[in-house]
């Protein structure tokens, strides 16, 4: 049984690390606002986007002059996984869901016979996967030192994953992320981007234009926005998701501090009354032999 000196020092420690998990579920509630206002402000642009050209691709579906990024290579034997998780841990199981979702991801296309390489966008997803896709790496994004994203950051990467599609280097890229709902749900999304998939919606399909120039050169031009586009929408839903999910394991944290220090304190004043106690039959054991 610890003595009172040693349950003493851990309600003093308990005491400041509830301390800690408060400011730090402040610090994710206050970004969490900014982070949520930016993700959903994204999202009416990228749908919009994404049905005008879904009007495109089905203008253009099975031309010959299709662009490569929406007609593919014809293959989908060397799979980019692309892995976007936070910088930073202490958010629940955030950065362990987007994992999950990837490595099984991989291992259904690794039993399928497809080659699988991992690009992964910040470090805890990078740390998460390492043992079980270590040997697929084939780069890595650091966003450590970005305060606030922004559409160049996912242009970056853009680049990035074009160039390597333009080097042959792979046939079909799937980014994971998840997409925020609310404080304490975020969905482990994958979502393919090249070549480019888009749901045709019934605002599209009735709509009729006429291009110039032809639906192919256009297509030719947005395609490699759209990739930007749909990874700036990911890093964005993540950064909400991540304040989020930090905001609520920290709440948790604190609480359970909070009953840890109740049960400690009431194990402390038993111990110091049994202590009083004993020194009490002590003083009159002493006088009684007197």
């Amino acid at each position: 049984m610890p003595n009172l000196k040693d349950l003493k020092n851990r309600i003093a420690s308990v005491k400041s690390t509830r301390k800690i998990t408060k400011a730090m579920q402040m610090v994710a509630a206050a970004k969490l606002r900014r982070a949520q206002d930016a993700a959903e402000s994204s999202r009416p642009y990228t749908e919009r986007f994404n049905a005008v050209m879904a009007g495109l691709a089905a203008g253009s579906a099975g031309s010959e002059a299709a662009p490569k990024l929406l007609s593919g290579t014809g293959s989908d034997q060397v799979q980019l996984l692309i892995v976007m998780t936070a910088e930073r841990g202490l958010c629940g199981g955030f950065n362990g869901n987007i994992a999950k979702l990837a490595k099984a991801h991989a291992a259904k296309l690794l039993a399928e016979g497809k080659t699988v390489k991992v690009l992964t966008v910040g470090k805890k997803g990078r740390d998460a996967i390492k043992r079980d896709l270590g040997d697929h790496f084939v780069g890595h994004v650091d966003l450590s030192a970005v305060k606030r994203l922004g559409y160049a950051d996912a242009q970056g990467i853009a680049k990035d994953v074009l160039a390597r599609f333009d080097g042959e280097e792979f046939d079909v890229a799937t980014i994971f992320f998840a997409r925020f709902e609310n404080v304490v749900t975020q969905h482990p999304t994958a979502q393919q981007i090249i070549p480019a998939k888009f749901e045709t919606t019934e605002d599209a399909e009735a709509t009729l234009y006429d291009y110039e120039p032809s639906e192919e050169e256009i297509l030719a031009d947005l395609l490699p926005r759209g990739v930007a586009t749909a990874i700036f929408s990911a890093l964005l839903e993540n950064a909400a998701s991540e304040q989020g999910a930090r905001m609520s394991a920290m709440d948790n944290a604190t609480r359970n501090a909070g009953e840890m220090i109740d049960k400690l304190t009431i194990q402390y004043n038993r111990s110091r009354q049994a202590v009083i106690t004993n020194e009490l039959i002590e003083i009159i054991s002493g006088a009684e032999a007197l």
